[in-house]
């Protein structure tokens, strides 16, 4: 038995939640370091506040993806988790701007992007349970032109509210603007209204009915004897072991010479990932395969395409958060020449800054369903390739363009890549997994996106301070590198539809 081939409209529908959410991301993204800013944050310790976002990613959508795999109810599999990371982030989004403090607005970040986090994962795997292989990438496409619709009119927001509705975008030191207050709010309610469309239009398989697809049937069942589990059990050891080695040692030397405190997230880090395979060997000795276990056994059992597609990932999305982080403040800084955040420069720049968003998230939609085409043409991973390569250039070109209407031509390549990144190596890596697995390997697969942005958080400020002379310009350059070097990489990945993986391999 085949998944039957949905309709455009069809695909539209199951697709339209995105809209709503990455309104509300566009909005995280262009404002939080300028409400950081406001309420009083240094412009190096601004990266170490971000952490908020990597890691709820890290934590919830792995999770969320391993529960949704497991979820039925009235409202299907995955569409429960779309509605109450909905409501969550809705709320989240009304305080976001209200923040009376620095910390109130470090907390709020962690609650939002939890909450957008728990409706954004199921939505991966949601196209990979109703799409047949042939239609996932149109699948992802879609989702693509929705994130850049949404994105446009979310980055844009506060600009509109100033220009075409006198809504003031200066306050008093310490205060949000209002101009950025009123596009939270309306944010919250995007949000809320386009996920619940997708709720109620959309429809899903049962999990006896996507048992019974071939793509699902046609599979390899190896059986996992007393050795291999043995094996298995060595190796979550052995990888432990040295994770927590590397991580007291390193924890050890940024103490003993004494250097930022934003590094210790790190080293921190990979003390806890040890400690978390180390008990996941001890449970599978003594409790056999649970929960826990089989997401920790998971990890270092994951298809190949997945490996390859990881450090493709890893670069891009450093890249990217070295972007959100950093160009509010490099534009200010570097093209304007200001940064005192309560004069009418600073805040006319920062509203630019949400223009040139909107612009490449306009651009990311509108090139969503050009790519499927090209891809058919040129393969997949070519044009990832290129399309990453664009937007590295787009990146390293701001260092060089003073005028800011033509840092326009910046975010066209800029936009052609985020289109890319939202689309193709999902499609890649849907074809990879397993459907019983599909929303968990999708959570993972956030690990590649938020593990190199905890790494951007924690040594951007770190190099800019004490390398690139207090200049944040310069983190957009090493973006730019690591979006190219992405590029590059995505030529060594293996793309195919074959599933490499099944719930008996753990």
């Amino acid at each position: 038995m085949q998944k039957a081939k949905l309709s455009f409209w069809q695909i539209w529908n199951m697709s339209f939640g995105f809209l709503g959410i990455q309104f509300g991301f566009a909005l995280q993204n262009a404002n939080t370091s300028r409400i950081f800013e406001t309420l009083g944050a240094e412009v190096e310790s601004i990266p170490i506040l971000w952490i908020a976002a990597p890691v709820t990613g890290l934590i919830v959508q792995p999770i969320v993806g391993y529960f949704s795999d497991k979820t039925w109810t009235r409202l299907g599999r995955r569409r429960p988790y779309f509605l109450i990371g909905a409501i969550l982030s809705s709320i989240a989004l009304c305080v976001m701007p209200n923040s009376p403090t620095l910390w109130v607005a470090a907390g709020t970040l962690w609650i939002m992007d939890a909450s957008i986090n728990i409706s954004m994962e199921p939505f991966r795997a949601f196209v990979g349970d109703n799409l047949p292989e042939s239609q996932r990438t149109k699948g992802f496409a879609m989702q693509s032109f929705f994130i850049g619709t949404g994105a446009v009119v979310g980055s844009m927001m506060p600009y509109i509210f100033t220009n075409y509705f006198g809504i003031s975008n200066v306050a008093p030191e310490g205060v949000i603007p209002d101009s950025v207050k009123w596009s939270f709010y309306v944010g919250a309610v995007v949000f809320f209204l386009s996920v619940l469309w997708t709720v109620i239009s959309s429809k899903e398989y049962s999990p006896e009915q996507l048992a019974q697809f071939e793509e699902n049937k046609a599979q390899f069942h190896p059986v996992i004897t007393p050795e291999e589990n043995i094996r298995r059990i060595k190796r979550l050891m052995r990888i432990g072991l040295a994770f927590f080695a590397v991580g007291g040692v390193s924890t050890l030397i940024l103490f003993l010479v004494d250097l930022e405190k934003e590094l210790f997230v790190l080293s921190i880090g990979l003390w806890i990932t040890g400690l978390l395979f180390i008990l996941a060997s001890l449970i599978r000795k003594a409790k056999g395969r649970t929960g826990f276990v089989i997401m920790m056994t998971d990890l270092i059992y994951m298809p190949n395409t997945m490996k390859q597609l990881a450090w493709v990932q890893f670069f891009s999305w450093f890249a990217l958060f070295s972007m959100w982080i950093y160009t509010t403040q490099a534009v200010t800084s570097h093209t304007y020449g200001v940064s005192d955040t309560t004069s009418k420069i600073y805040n006319d720049a920062a509203d630019w800054v949400t223009v040139l968003f909107g612009v490449y998230n306009g651009v990311a939609a509108l090139v969503a369903f050009l790519i499927p085409v090209v891809a058919k043409r040129i393969t997949r991973k070519v044009t990832h390739f290129l399309s990453l390569t664009l937007g590295g250039f787009g990146l390293i070109s701001i260092f060089f363009i003073m005028d800011p209407i033509f840092l326009v031509f910046s975010m066209i390549g800029i936009g052609v890549a985020w289109s890319s990144i939202l689309s193709i190596p999902y499609a890649m890596l849907a074809g990879a997994l397993p459907a019983n697995k599909m929303g968990y390997y999708m959570g993972v697969f956030n690990f590649f996106i938020v593990i190199p942005q905890m790494i951007a958080a924690t040594i951007l400020g770190f190099l800019v301070a004490k390398f690139f002379n207090g200049m944040p310009i310069y983190a957009l350059i090493l973006g730019g590198v690591a979006m190219i070097i992405a590029g590059l990489l995505t030529l060594r990945v293996s793309d195919g539809a074959t599933i490499e993986l099944k719930e008996e391999t753990v």
